[in-house]
């Protein structure tokens, strides 16, 4: 088993949706990210500069997030996940994007899971 970090539920927000009339403004999504490090914490040593900069992955899914229009939220979700992969501390990651769209539900999700 690897050691990994979770980031739960971050809050962006993006123009997201099939229909036109959805796409006209932007919605907020929740994005969770399960990523595998590379290596074991244990080799960090309590030196930062081995370690996953959390907050710079946050910036950077918001920042993908940001990016143009998409239809599907699947869509969103393997942006994030190369977006994750691409930090090299980051061996797989797994991420959910969840969308507040549908009456009388907390929301509808997509997970994927990828790898390098």
């Amino acid at each position: 088993m690897s050691d990994s970090v979770r980031i739960r539920r971050l809050r962006t927000v993006t123009t997201i949706g099939v229909p036109e009339e959805e796409r006209a403004a932007p919605q907020t999504v929740a994005i969770s990210v399960l990523i595998e490090i590379a290596r074991p914490f244990s080799l960090l040593e309590d030196d930062i500069t081995g370690a996953l900069d959390y907050d710079l992955l946050c910036r950077e899914i918001r920042a993908v997030a940001g990016r143009g229009e998409r239809h599907l939220i699947e869509t969103l979700a393997e942006d994030v996940a190369a977006a994750v992969l691409a930090f090299d501390v980051a061996s797989s990651v797994e991420v959910e994007v969840e969308k507040f769209i549908i009456p009388d539900c907390d929301s509808v999700s997509v997970c994927v899971r990828r790898s390098k």
